[in-house]
């Protein structure tokens, strides 16, 4: 079986969680041949456009689209590959580098080089895709105004979430995969329910009395992070990490993307937090003035509520001017 990886707009983190198979790896080398890896072997573009199409059995494709030169070769990998696999969160729903999306290629280009006041012409000068030089004619990839997915770019057979997605999981695809056993195309492959279905912490319906930045307090080891008023994406989240963040006190930021029963899943989130402060009962109550307290009291909502999804979401990207 033909293998391949490839590494677009993300921080690399996918292809350390590769690694983190340990011994798997040289298990799983006795049954593939990994023909493209250019983080780790020395493999050429040229070596995959010279591939006949549907060479390569399976890729696995992490990071989003942010240029040119990943467009090409996600459209290139998608050409030359049966199956093509979304690995990790940037590739699945745009993810960190997809808050980018809150400006565009020129504004974030003339915060970079310019924002440090200097106005020497040396330093007004941007990137460009294009340039001539003495010895010829240097080219780099064109910075595109919006972060996309890889599954807005080209048609994706397979989703494996996380950042980066834990190592279980990884192995169970390889595990489906190598049986042939793979679900039906379009999956999503990860459990169904939700993160709080995995965490071990204790859920009290008690009142939210204020919103806290994970930093701002040091919270009970057992309660609930969202009832100690600490935002946690558990609720709205799909599972398969085991919790791991729940367990060491950090919330849950959403990197799983969005269960199965909602297509947004800051949306999702807003609506569950919604309801929490829409509690019936004398003691649960919240009057307007708490309510409007509790929600002034969300920094960064978007930072928040789509972290890892932006690209992916009802919103997309902020509206660029015309």
């Amino acid at each position: 079986m033909k293998v391949a990886f490839y590494w677009g707009a993300s921080c690399g983190g996918c292809e350390i969680a590769v690694l983190d198979m340990n011994e798997r790896i040289l298990e799983l080398l006795k049954h593939v041949e990994i023909v493209f890896w250019p983080v780790a072997m020395d493999v050429k573009y040229d070596d995959v456009e010279a591939m006949p199409d549907r060479h390569i059995d399976i890729t696995f494709f992490n990071g989003s689209i942010r240029n040119s030169e990943q467009e090409h070769m996600a459209k290139l990998l998608r050409a030359k590959s049966k199956t093509l696999v979304a690995f990790g969160s940037c590739a699945h729903e745009g993810c960190v580098p997809g808050l980018a999306n809150l400006s565009d290629a020129k504004g974030i280009l003339e915060l970079i080089y310019h924002g440090d006041g200097d106005s020497s012409e040396r330093s007004r000068a941007l990137p460009t895709p294009s340039t001539k030089v003495r010895e010829g004619t240097l080219n780099i990839p064109v910075f595109h105004d919006t972060v996309r997915t890889l599954g807005q770019t080209v048609d994706v057979d397979y989703y494996l979430p996380g950042c980066p997605p834990p190592v279980v999981l990884i192995n169970n695809a390889l595990d489906a995969i190598l049986k042939g056993e793979l679900p039906k195309k379009g999956s999503v492959l990860a459990p169904l329910r939700a993160v709080c279905d995995q965490c071990p912490r204790k859920r009290e319906n008690k009142k939210i009395s204020s919103i806290h930045r994970v930093h701002e307090i040091a919270p009970e080891p057992e309660r609930c992070l969202m009832e100690q008023g600490i935002i946690c994406m558990g609720m709205a989240t799909r599972s398969g990490c085991g919790a791991q963040c729940l367990k060491v006190d950090m919330p849950c930021t959403g990197c799983g993307g969005a269960t199965p029963n909602q297509s947004d899943l800051g949306a999702g989130m807003i609506s569950a937090l919604a309801s929490i402060l829409n509690l019936e009962g004398d003691s649960s109550t919240y009057t307007e003035e708490e309510m409007i307290k509790l929600i002034s009291d969300i920094k960064d909502p978007v930072g928040i509520f789509y972290m890892y999804s932006l690209p992916s979401s009802i919103l997309e990207r902020k509206v660029m001017k015309q």
